[in-house]
């Protein structure tokens, strides 16, 4: 996992950047935690999406920290909701980029605004969020395809409980 993590910030750094469909980008480290988190579980999501933004911050020499915040609620956040939605939706995978990229670029307009940076709001919705997220699923199943290929789902144990106890 940590592999992949460090092979998607660096296709990340490298050529996603150049990508640029209005003002959005496509966010091949998003993608890719997405994918750990719902193969491996919130814990793990969480980790994973720490240090994948502790990586993207010093390289690309951002504000340090506020990356790693956003994909740490980000990893764990799609892990538990790998773990409660996976039997019962049709495309989990869709909906996990989907919600995580749009918490991730809402979160990051929030954290710019309170560090003293403005966007107008029709410019974040429309040239920078509608056209990330469009990239970002566009993304999804090829990701998740390759991070399942390295990192099998999980089997996990269901231990119920008995009445007579």
């Amino acid at each position: 996992a940590g592999g992949l993590i460090l092979f998607a910030t660096l296709v990340q750094i490298s050529l996603a950047e150049w990508i640029e469909v209005g003002e959005g980008h496509p966010n091949v480290v998003l993608v890719t935690l997405v994918a750990v988190s719902l193969l491996r579980g919130p814990v793990f999501g969480a980790v994973a999406g720490f240090t994948a933004g502790l990586v993207l911050d010093t390289a690309s020499l951002g504000t340090f920290g506020m990356t790693s915040l956003l994909f740490t609620i980000a990893g764990y956040w799609t892990g538990r909701f790998g773990e409660v939605t996976t039997r019962t939706s049709v495309h989990p995978l869709l909906i996990a980029v989907a919600l995580a990229t749009t918490g991730v670029t809402l979160g990051s307009a929030v954290l710019h605004f309170m560090l003293g940076e403005t966007i107008a709001a029709s410019q974040l919705f429309l040239s920078v969020l509608v056209p990330s997220l469009a990239l970002n699923m566009l993304l999804a199943y090829p990701i998740y395809g390759l991070c399942a290929r390295f990192l099998p789902p999980r089997v996990g144990i269901r231990r119920e409980v008995s009445p007579a106890v």
